[in-house]
């Protein structure tokens, strides 16, 4: 076995990011390019009376202004349940009617050769409207509050057993409330789209985690035909959700460049990314947990109230994970939302779990304290050993081993119980923890290789690239199953062109596309061990394909290493410039009564190819893989010193342990749990969107005022996996890591705060004020 998947390699793209050479949605240089720039409203709910654009007009080098009055008119897009594309704000057009449905909502674009031109011009638009009575306070709204239905498939409400009898129950009972605030993703990248028609065809360069979901949004509301888009978009950014839906200034941009006639770039500035490309919403939680005596739980209720825009349903789902986390004989999590005049929410980093973890964690911390029980202990009691959902066993869990090590390597041990009790000089100390948890998600997937005469390898899947890695992965992946050098295989995904794969959200990337990816290689090794076998000239000629391994570019006999040759010596004797083979998972859904989808799905793969069958087996290919529920665990522990006469809170010490199944890049994956942990930290202790709220405009539009970690907030982190592979998920084990790492991380240090200073914070972001007015 080449034993390539699992190393720490570095990023095979590094070198062109650290050298300029990776290029990203903004920079690619068309020849006589235009640019344009976004006019957003100024009130949060209201009609445009009149926009005088005639100064505007007159700027040198502006080329055109669209409005609602002008702009070339969309279509409705049909309903999409598939999920294969997502509008942010499906029930709001760009540009194509009067009505104003949020304070920041896009009323015109500027065209013109410099993009100073386009913005100064845009400067000197005057709008004139007729306000209407706006909320956009979740507080205001809440006696319009209604259940929502269902979060991408999932349904939103859930009961099990008794809850009323759980409660009458209990001999110890937690019952409190938390709050998270507006949160925005602040990718480094902006948002950014460059569009280029060439009659009646549209190329789109654009900063997207989903290449096909937004070549068909694009085609849905131009009214043309997919195959006549084509998208690009080989590096993006950092997107952590934002760049999941296709949001107005994609087809703003195809629209303004057909209206010019010349290719259009488009990038948003960061203030008008704060209102125009969602955000994580606002949440209050009521948490309600029942105890015996001995900590087991007899009841556990979550509800959720959160926001969501007037123009489109998004429900932040807060209680999923609280359905799956523990064993109680009795259950209820309720999903309520709220309409508001604000910009529509969307997936934000671990979507749900990252909000929802924070209260359900916090509550069990709580109830540890009241029953005098260590916050690890409750949760041993509480361990559940099965899906308590569906009763499904899980496809792999080991978080008992993700407590044991985090507690032993942050010296949990050393913790004296009693909150307020641990000092390091002049500072309060602290520990923390809590349970992570991401569900084992994965979607149909293709992917292509080919292996040349030379024997270098090209493989390619229309799959994205948001930073966490997949250039490097993949290509480890075709590494360990051709047996050829990662320096000899090419990667190539964000075009629209290339096999279907899919949105790169929901931490699923690796879990779906590498199986396909492994699939297709396989099946191409194949055809060139067939070739040999037929060919006399070869020392294989004549041998079965299961005594043939491969390893350093080589094709051998297992038992007789002699006997062998190149890829390159085995296509060039048989005169054909590459062979190819392209390989497609299929993922069939079944809903399972009382469960969401995850854990439900069934991998297969089938052919899509010339001259021979492609098929990727899992570890037992007789396995109703519908059996089981696929979930990551993990244990996130923190230390804390708080200033007790300033409030300041700084984590000096940070310890995660996951459950993954199998690490595909040590590095890459450890680098994805220290993002998490980072916004999580951020989560925690400073981000926070503030509304006026007076009018609903965010008054927190840039990095100076929405505050986020740097280097100086973050101490050590220490990651650790327990790398056991996952039998069911995919033939090499491995599940998605791009999310997990934020879970519990809010909790985690909430809870050390409290230790350290006998405070209980309940409402996110924990700043100095709070500890101070407590």
């Amino acid at each position: 076995m080449n034993e390539i998947i699992g190393k720490p390699i570095d990023r095979v793209d590094g070198r062109l990011k650290v050298t300029g050479g990776a290029r990203y949605a903004a920079e690619f240089q068309l020849p006589n390019m235009a640019y344009a720039y976004l006019v957003q409203s100024t009130i949060a709910k209201g009609r445009i009376r009149s926009m005088d654009v005639s100064k505007a007009v007159a700027v040198s080098g502006v080329l055109a202004v669209l409005t609602h009055e002008n702009a070339p008119r969309l279509k409705t897009p049909p309903e999409d349940k598939s999920f294969e594309s997502k509008l942010g704000e499906k029930d709001l057009l760009p540009l194509q009617r009067d009505q104003i449905y949020y304070d920041g909502q896009h009323i015109a674009v500027i065209v013109a050769d410099t993009f100073e031109r386009a913005r100064d011009a845009a400067s000197l638009i005057k709008v004139e409207y007729d306000p209407e009575n706006a909320v956009f306070q979740m507080e205001q709204a809440l006696s319009q509050a209604y259940e929502a239905k269902e979060s991408f498939g999932r349904k939103a409400q859930s009961r099990r057993g008794d809850p009323d009898a759980g409660f009458a129950a209990a001999s110890i009972k937690c019952e409190e409330t938390y709050i998270t605030p507006i949160e925005h993703h602040n990718a480094m990248e902006p948002h950014a789209t460059i569009a280029n028609w060439n009659g009646d065809e549209l190329t789109v360069y654009d900063s997207t985690q989903w290449v096909l979901g937004t070549r068909k949004s694009i085609a849905d509301l131009l009214g043309i035909s997919a195959e006549n888009v084509r998208v690009i978009s080989p590096f993006v950014g950092g997107g952590f959700g934002s760049k999941g839906f296709m949001w107005a200034h994609p087809v703003i941009a195809a629209m303004a460049a057909k209206t010019v006639g010349r290719p259009v770039k488009l990038v948003l500035t960061r203030q008008q990314m704060f209102s125009a490309t969602g955000h994580r919403p606002r949440t209050i939680q009521k948490i309600g947990l029942g105890a015996t005596r001995e900590g087991k739980f007899t009841v556990v209720s979550h509800r959720t109230t959160t926001q969501t825009s007037v123009v489109e349903e998004f429900l932040e789902p807060s209680g999923m994970s609280t359905r799956v986390l523990y064993d109680s004989p009795a259950m209820e999590v309720k999903h309520l939302l709220v309409r508001l005049n604000t910009g529509t929410p969307c997936p934000m980093r671990a979507p749900g779990e990252a909000s929802g973890t924070f209260a359900v964690e916090s509550a069990l911390d709580e109830l540890s304290y009241k029953l005098k029980i260590d916050p690890i202990q409750l949760r041993l009691l509480n361990y559940a050993d099965k899906n308590p959902q569906t009763n499904q066993p899980w496809s792999g869990k080991n978080l008992k081993q993700c407590y044991e090590r985090g507690a032993a390597a942050i010296n949990w041990a050393q913790r004296n119980p009693e909150p307020r009790s641990m000092r390091e000089g002049r500072f309060l100390a602290g520990y923390g923890m809590a349970t992570a948890t991401y569900p084992g998600n994965r979607s149909a997937a293709s992917a292509k290789v080919q292996v040349l005469r030379d024997g270098s390898v090209i493989a390619s899947s229309c799959t994205q690239d948001i930073g966490t890695g997949t250039y490097t992965i993949m290509t480890q992946i075709v590494s360990e199953a051709l047996g050829i050098p990662v320096a000899r295989i090419e990667f190539k995904l964000g075009d629209s062109k290339l096999p279907k794969g899919p949105v790169s959200g929901g931490s699923q990337t690796a879990a779906s596309v590498g199986p396909a990816v492994q699939a297709a290689a396989l099946s191409a090794r194949s055809k060139v061990v067939k070739l040999a076998i037929a060919d006399k000239d070869s020392p294989l000629h004549g041998r079965k394909e299961d005594e043939i391994v491969s390893k350093n570019d080589r094709l051998f006999l297992a038992d007789d290493t002699s006997k062998g040759e190149t890829y390159a010596t085995i296509l060039g004797r048989s005169q054909v410039p590459f062979i190819e083979a392209e390989c497609q998972t299929r993922v069939s859904t079944r809903e399972k009564s009382g469960d969401e989808n995850t854990g439900t799905k069934k991998n297969e793969a089938g052919a899509k190819e010339s001259g021979g069958g492609c098929f990727a087996a899992t570890s037992d290919e007789n396995v109703d893989r519908e059996q089981y529920s696929f979930h990551s665990f993990g244990a996130q522990f923190a230390k804390v010193q708080v200033d007790p006469l300033l409030g300041m809170v700084r984590v000096v010490k940070w310890v995660s342990v996951m459950d993954i199944g199998r690490v595909l890049n040590l590095k890459t994956a450890r680098n994805q749990v220290c993002g998490g942990v980072i916004m999580g930290l951020g989560m925690a202790l400073m981000e926070e969107t503030v509304l006026d709220p007076n009018r609903g405009r965010i008054v927190t539009r840039d990095l100076a005022n929405y505050h986020v970690p740097v280097h100086a907030d973050i101490p050590d982190i220490d990651v650790q996996f327990i790398d056991n592979p996952d039998p069911f998920i995919n033939p090499f084990g491995g599940r998605g890591v791009g999310e997990i790492g934020i879970t519990g991380a809010p909790a985690a240090i909430a809870n050390a705060v409290y230790h350290a200073t006998g405070i209980r914070i309940r409402e996110l972001p924990i700043t100095p004020d709070k500890l101070i007015s407590a």
